[in-house]
């Protein structure tokens, strides 16, 4: 019998390696933050009130799992990523029959800027939004409200991924381009100018 339960013990983990070598091989990757682009470095992070200190430490955090180089100073780095214009925005998206909140949205919004140190734009002005809902319950006031600052802190890490989600396609490449798109305006005038 004590046989019988040291095979049956001895085959879940022989099962399990299995399955885990499987999914390897496949190419099965937990989630990440993706890689962002070395040509950005080093790379100044620059959250202005209101942002929350939440979100910045959420996106300081996403980009150092990235291996990428933080600037302290503007002067010590090429590119510059601005965090500004955050809103909050709580409604009730659903009632009860005695007119109450049953059900509260969530939502986050804050505007998103790459600059070079030379002021080129390398990603416009950008406004990112992110939103949950959850049920409300007034006779469980205190963990709906621990439950809200979790929900707060998820759409902060969404929010940071979804900031260094749009920084992972800047290549060496694209910033060429990109550098090369910004002068050829500029060019054009500056002939001119020169001709008389």
């Amino acid at each position: 019998m004590q046989l019988r339960t040291v095979y049956a013990g001895t085959a879940k983990w022989v099962v399990a390696g299995l399955l885990a070598a499987n999914l390897g091989a496949c190419g099965f990757q937990l989630r990440s933050a993706p890689p962002v682009s070395s040509a950005l470095e080093p790379l100044m992070l620059d959250c202005q009130p209101p942002v929350p200190t939440s979100l910045c430490l959420a996106v300081r955090q996403q980009l150092e799992l990235g291996g990428v180089e933080l600037a302290a100073e503007k002067a010590g780095s090429n590119y510059q990523l601005r965090i500004r214009g955050f809103e909050q925005d709580r409604r009730a998206s659903a009632i009860t029959v005695q007119a109450a909140a049953a059900e509260y949205t969530l939502r986050y919004s804050v505007n998103l800027e790459l600059m070079s140190t030379d002021g080129v734009p390398v990603i416009a002005n950008t406004r990112l939004t992110t939103t949950e809902s959850y049920r409300y319950d007034e006779t469980n006031v205190l963990a709906k409200q621990r439950e809200e600052d979790n929900l707060q802190q998820q759409l902060s890490d969404r929010l940071a991924q979804q900031i260094v989600f749009r920084l992972a396609p800047i290549t060496r490449q694209r910033l060429q381009e990109i550098r090369d798109q910004h002068q050829k305006p500029n060019s054009p005038a500056k002939s001119q100018n020169a001709a008389p």
